[in-house]
């Protein structure tokens, strides 16, 4: 096309119905350059490879040639379900982390909840996946959502592990894309490959249209229980709910998959396959059987693999007798006979129970409570003198408690100096969680005095602060480098952050009320890869007064319970039921308002399930079930074809050859450690654009490692400098160093050209043998069928294909040095008059290949078109049931509903046309062709 040759990377139909080409130029004038062309504007010519020119190699060792190859079968994209890279990453490998990979590579179409409870590494999981779907040729363009406080951490973990790059997208990564393109101009299609906060798409509300106008390969939406319904269809939800239709691959994460409600869960199942379920207040285990959407499990199922890697959390309960001045300030609150502490509005809690809650919290948070609600109540026309008087009361006993008369403050620091924590060790640090913001600051101003610590030793993190700032703390706090000893944070911070790296002790100032909220706390210090003994502290105060005694108890249950649930079954959330922080909190509110023994709330949080439709939803039951055990997983691993020993191997052998070309290739090798720095060319700068600024190299030079164990070395040395992001990088096939090398490499011979190796081993006299590749993509261009394979010719005669690894066996091509051999004259021609006959017999090889595609595939489609057919049914027939004596209104809806339900079930079988239905026609390449050197001319 216009005069150069271009390698295909990407097919879109366009509405015209033409295509869109993305391509990378190979020739020399657009080598490395990307473009998009579209084929009703553009003539272009497909390469026949019948017209190939045969040329013999020159090169010394024939290393044109098997660089030429390598390139070949680097290009080549895995068809089946295996696991052929991702178990390679820099990460410790264990089968239980492939297992969703797995699973979802099962399925037409790549969607999955990974569901693993807190600290089993799902960012882990979900890169693995990646690896794979990217080495298939279906992970181009990356979207991934998550918190704004993991948007530095996950960005960070896809590179270094997996050499995923992700562009950061927070509020300074938007401004500085909006300054490089038109206004006009949609930004997520400045880069392939980009991270953003769910709270950033949520905000503008410009981006709506952005994302209804772009398309990605893979979206992965961390915390998802944030998107899903709960009642109302929150923006947030609605946010998740477009993006999902707008990729094919979707992976959601979540510790906590579901609030209990049965619609909350089915909406994050329709996000995954909008047709399964029809009525999402009505759905049972069966109806998601053999979909292969979620897997769920917990530190108990997969302790045995990785003993080593989840040590045992040892629990302190930490108590402080309560002083005179918060004796006197509890009597006054439980004593107090105004009206206006025993009354409600609605569901909310007694004021009586949230003055209590925030004085449990510090003197602080309940002072700020009580003049919020002075003001309100002057302002309100009921108000009464009683009511006031009561609250001056409450407020004026409250105030007498100074730092020095609040116990538990006091019992911190007694903790601290028992546990012999004095913020100087860089590698001992500290995490403190407090609910109410008021007491963050309260610890964050005496604490700094009273420790005499350096100024900037402690650091806060709530959710008022900006993403950059949350993202700031956060790294901050995993650098052995940085000041940071102390981390004060809200539960803002219970989400997703790691804090394991420097930090495995763990304080709450606040106990929750919640069980999840335990659950996510806890899960920042004890997860996997926490190399110490995680020790948690519970600070409680002993007070005299017989009411407040009866709630500390109460907490102290919930303590119990807990450290019970995730022993025994995994889940502390299953103890109530509620699978919601609000409801859960709801649920101890009761317990603690009806002044309920720790026998009676033993009975009550058994009992206490909310009485409504979901109330017979049995979640810890649904979600569990039969998926791939980890045994299996480990043999459903595989290794990629190589004439190299290694990644390392091939890249020093590609630069070596490229310097020997005359390319001005600086680098220094070290074959023992198989380490190599690079300093980048030109044309590898020309990519610096993928990836992150802080992934690219100080001025230009790469530092690459193939050890994965290397690797995670200087992701731990890392944390102790100045820089976080580690500057040895993990050399395999997914890094953009081997990618261009790769392309490099493959030009080695002009356009439709192969190479002719004369081979002295392997060989019977007057053999010819064809190297080839062939190819049937489906409509949307991804390889279904794919194949290396050679055609021999024994005096003239084709012989039966043979696989490659056969041929490289036979040849033993990459284990033996190929003297070159000049031809015997005549032989090059004699290959070339034998090249249309093998170029007929690789499409017949290919057409048998193809026919065995279908034969296996063909039944698992109509299967799949039943289902969805029944499905369809199913849908329509609620929808009817739901509108089963329609009015004039109500018609209406009746009608706008059956359309969605229908346009949705087109929209998946056109899907599954373009997808499951292939080509015809092969493409077919000569990548190489071996003669004998005992062939008569």
């Amino acid at each position: 096309m216009r005069s150069e040759e271009w390698l295909v990377r990407r097919v879109d139909r366009t509405h015209t119905n033409d295509y869109a080409l993305t391509l990378t130029g190979i020739s020399e004038m657009v080598r490395d350059k990307e473009f998009v062309l579209l084929t009703g504007l553009d003539t272009y010519k497909l390469l026949d490879p019948k017209e190939t020119r045969l040329t013999h190699d020159t090169s010394s060792g024939y290393q044109a040639t098997l660089l030429h190859i390598e390139s070949h079968l680097r290009r080549t994209p895995p068809t089946d379900e295996h696991i052929w890279l991702g178990h390679k990453a820099a990460m410790d490998p264990v089968s239980y982390q492939l297992v969703p990979a797995l699973m979802a590579l099962e399925q037409p179409r790549p969607r999955i909840l990974i569901a693993d409870a807190v600290g089993l590494g799902k960012t882990l999981e979900a890169g693995i996946l990646l690896t794979e779907l990217i080495r298939r040729g279906r992970g181009k363009r990356i979207l991934v959502v998550t918190m704004k406080s993991m948007l530095t951490q996950f960005q960070k973990e896809l590179w270094s592990r997996f050499t995923i790059p992700l562009v950061r997208l927070d509020s300074v990564g938007i401004q500085r894309v909006r300054t490089r393109i038109p206004s006009n101009h949609n930004p997520f299609y400045y880069y392939d490959r980009s991270i953003i906060s769910i709270d950033t798409l949520k905000m503008a509300r410009d981006y709506r249209a952005y994302i209804e106008d772009a398309y990605w390969d893979v979206i992965v939406i961390d915390e998802a229980q944030n998107v899903a319904e709960r009642g109302t269809r929150s923006l947030r939800s609605r946010l998740a709910t477009l993006l999902a239709s707008r990729s094919d691959a979707l992976i959601m994460l979540s510790a906590t998959p579901h609030d209990g409600r049965a619609r909350s869960f089915a909406s994050l199942i329709r996000m995954l396959d909008p047709t399964v379920i029809a009525d999402p207040t009505r759905y049972s285990k069966a109806d998601l059987a053999d979909k292969n959407l979620f897997i769920r499990r917990f530190k108990k199922d997969i302790k045995h693999q990785v003993e080593a890697t989840f040590p045992e959390r040892e629990i302190t309960l930490c108590h402080m007798v309560a002083t005179p001045e918060e004796e006197a300030a509890f009597d006054v609150l439980t004593q107090i006979p105004g009206a206006l502490l025993s009354s409600r509005r609605g569901s909310a809690p007694l004021l009586r129970t949230v003055l209590e809650k925030a004085l449990f919290s510090s003197p602080t948070a309940c002072l700020e409570t009580l003049t919020r609600r002075l003001e309100r109540l002057k302002k309100m026309s009921g108000a009464t003198l009683q009511d006031l008087q009561a609250l001056h009361a409450i407020r004026d006993a409250v105030a007498c408690i100074t730092p020095d008369a609040f116990s538990k403050y006091q019992l911190l620091l007694q903790t601290l100096q028992s546990i012999q924590w004095t913020g100087k060790n860089a590698e001992d640090r500290l995490v403190i969680f407090t609910e109410r913001i008021d007491t963050l600051r309260f610890l964050a101003e005496h604490l700094q005095k009273d420790l005499k610590l350096k100024k900037g030793a402690i650091a806060t993190l709530d959710g008022s602060m900006s993403d950059v700032d949350q993202q700031t703390v956060v790294d901050d706090f995993g650098r052995l480098q940085s000041g940071t000893r102390m981390l004060i944070a809200s539960d803002v911070g219970s989400e997703g952050i790691n804090l394991h790296f420097q930090c495995h002790r763990l304080i709450h100032f606040d106990i929750p009320w919640s069980l999840m909220v335990f659950q996510q706390r806890n899960g920042r210090i004890d997860r996997y890869g926490q190399t110490r003994t995680p020790c948690i502290y519970y600070l409680l105060t002993a007070c005299k007064n017989q009411k407040i005694r009866g709630d500390i108890r109460i907490l102290e249950f919930l303590i119990e319970k807990e450290k019970q649930a995730v022993q025994n079954i995994g889940d502390p959330a299953a103890i109530i039921g509620a699978y919601d922080v609000e409801q859960e909190e709801r649920v101890v509110i009761d317990i603690i308002e009806h002044g309920m023994g720790t026998g009676e709330a033993e009975y009550y949080l058994q009992t206490a399930r909310r009485q409504d439709d979901d109330a017979a939803f049995d979640f810890a039951d649904f979600l569990t079930g039969r998926v791939p055990t980890q045994d299996q997983a480990s043999t459903r691993t595989r290794r990629l074809p190589s004439l190299y020993s290694s990644d390392y191997a091939f890249l020093t052998s590609a630069l070596r050859f490229l310097h020997a070309k005359g390319e001005p290739v600086e680098a220094d090798y070290d074959d023992e450690e198989k380490r190599l720095e690079l300093t980048a060319l030109p044309d590898l700068k020309y990519r610096f654009d993928i990836l992150p600024r802080e992934a690219r190299p100080r001025n230009d030079r790469f530092v690459l490692s193939g050890s994965s164990k290397v690797v995670m070395q200087e992701m731990a040395r890392c944390r102790a400098e100045e820089l976080a992001w580690p500057q040895i990088q993990y050399l395999w096939p997914l890094h953009p160093v081997v990618e261009w090398a790769s392309d490099k490499v493959a030009t080695n011979f002009r356009r439709q050209e192969a190479p002719v190796v004369v081979m002295r081993q392997g060989m019977s006299k007057d053999t010819v043998i064809f190297l080839l590749s062939g190819v049937i993509p489906n409509r949307k261009a991804h390889p279904m069928v794919h194949a290396q394979f050679a055609i021999p010719f024994v005096r003239g005669q084709a012989q039966e294909a043979e696989p490659f690894d056969h041929l490289q066996s036979r040849l033993e091509l990459g284990t033996k040095s190929l003297p070159n051999t000049a031809p015997p004259p005549g032989i090059v021609d004699r290959a070339e008059r034998l090249l249309p006959k093998a170029i007929d017999r690789a499409i017949v090889h290919m057409a048998k290949a193809r026919d065995q595609f279908l034969e296996r595939n063909i039944p698992k489609l109509n299967k799949h078109r039943g289902k969805l057919k029944e499905l369809e049914r199913r849908h329509v027939a609620e929808i009817t049931r739901k509108f089963r004596h329609p009015d004039r209104l109500t018609q209406g809806r009746k009608e706008r509903e059956t359309r969605r339900v229908l346009a949705v079930f087109e929209e998946y079988q056109t899907w599954i046309k373009d997808t499951m239905r292939i080509e015809r026609d092969p493409y077919i390449q000569v990548i190489a062709v071996f003669i004998s050197s005992h062939t008569t001319s």
